[in-house]
């Protein structure tokens, strides 16, 4: 099967999944707190038990150089991406272009694109993408919560070495050198709750989703900052690393990750330091439901 026939197939796997979130929490069996709930148990405990799980792979010199590349690619990416983002929304309103340029440097990279990357590239693509993730959370508590709010270096550092997902992949380093074998029922306790990842995240997604207005949508706005999101700032990774001649599983995955829609953070900071959240759902909704045709359509270059 092609890797976009797989894309494909697990792009609708997700949509449908999305749909029994959004149905769910408009018959109020997943409510507001529900959807938090789940929301902390996908960061806190599934998310780094699928991390975790990831690094469960034969270490060679090769994988080492791969992992130290994914990181550097994704540093580079984020700080396009800041630029990107100065530069982009001049013109909108600044309660609104704060909002659309922390959607820019942050992106579903954690929800949907680890299981995305994982199901496209199996283990050691999500392996990379665990990798690729640290840049991207290093940006969001730093550049992305600065759009809200000061923050100082102290915080910042707090923030990205406390976070779960962070731990988790300092963790799985100390896993994969591990110079003996755990328990069986170990890894297969970590394969286990790290298995619900796709589920539980799109079901969250879903429930966001469901909580918006769409008649006050400006699809204008958003479908320009969409562009920008989900096919310039990945199309200029996959010509510059193409350029670069960089590891085609390196290109597929970083391509990808840097095509994923606005992450729900976007929204749930827009709301928490009183910006505008209603546009700030607006951007993680259009981002996400226009991320079901243009990432399918992405994985034709990787083939």
């Amino acid at each position: 099967m092609s890797t976009f026939q797989t894309m494909l197939n697990m792009q609708l796997s997700l949509f449908a999944i999305m749909l029994v979130g959004f149905f769910c929490r408009r018959k109020n069996m997943i409510d507001t707190k529900t959807r938090g709930v789940l929301s902390d148990l996908l960061i806190n405990v599934i998310l780094p038990c699928n991390i975790i799980n990831s690094f469960r792979i034969e270490v060679t010199e090769q994988l080492l150089r791969s992992m130290g590349l994914v990181f550097a690619i994704f540093m580079g990416i984020q700080f396009f991406s800041w630029a990107l983002s100065k530069v982009a929304y001049t013109k909108v309103p600044m309660d609104q272009q704060v909002i659309l340029r922390h959607g820019t440097i942050t992106s579903n990279a954690g929800f949907l694109g680890n299981p995305i990357a994982q199901g496209v590239f199996g283990s050691e693509g999500l392996l990379y993408a665990s990798i690729a993730l640290i840049p991207v959370r290093i940006f969001l508590w730093s550049a992305g919560l600065s759009l809200y709010t000061k923050t100082d270096s102290r915080s910042v550092i707090k923030n990205l070495l406390t976070h779960p997902c962070v731990i988790a992949v300092f963790i799985g380093f100390g896993y994969m050198f591990l110079p003996f074998d755990l328990p069986g029922f170990i890894p297969r306790t970590l394969s286990s709750i790290g298995g619900c990842t796709t589920a539980v995240s799109m079901l969250v997604i879903g429930g966001i989703l469901a909580e918006i207005d769409l008649k006050r949508i400006r699809m204008g706005l958003l479908s320009y900052y969409s562009f920008i999101r989900l096919i310039f700032i990945p199309a200029c990774v996959f010509i510059v690393l193409k350029l670069l001649h960089v590891d085609p599983l390196l290109t597929g995955v970083s391509t990808l990750l840097s095509g994923m829609p606005s992450a729900s953070m976007t929204a749930v900071l827009a709301a928490k330091y009183g910006r505008d959240a209603e546009f700030g759902a607006q951007v993680v909704f259009v981002s996400t439901v226009l991320s079901m045709v243009t990432i399918p359509l992405m994985t034709l270059f990787f083939d």
